[in-house]
């Protein structure tokens, strides 16, 4: 199966639903090390798979209050209420590498 590679631009990221670029049901794993909402930030999630997640930052909103799903980079999702994980190990990527959130490319 061949995938392809869709970079989005601020066009495209309107129509694209951000739930695409949202994980769900997933496991706290390992420390709480903050809290955002009333609810806690754990330093690593897991989803049904196996995957694990780190926790990477808070996502950035749109003019419009949307999550900006332009400013994650490849392998980032985003939890709700707002945290960005990024995929550790064998999760797959979320979408090619675009720019960062006001941060250099690692």
């Amino acid at each position: 199966m061949r995938l392809h590679s869709v970079w989005l631009t601020s066009k495209a990221s309107r129509r694209v639903p951000t739930e695409y670029f949202v994980l769900a049901n997933l496991k706290e794993q390992g420390a709480i090390i903050g809290r955002l909402a009333g609810h806690p930030i754990a330093d690593t999630v897991v989803d049904a798979n196996g995957s694990r997640y780190r926790y990477v930052g808070v996502a950035t909103r749109d003019a419009d209050g949307r999550f900006d799903v332009e400013a994650l980079r490849a392998g980032e999702w985003i939890v709700q209420p707002g945290l960005v994980y990024a995929a550790d190990g064998k999760a797959a990527p979320s979408k090619p590498l675009l720019r960062g959130r006001g941060r250099n490319p690692s």
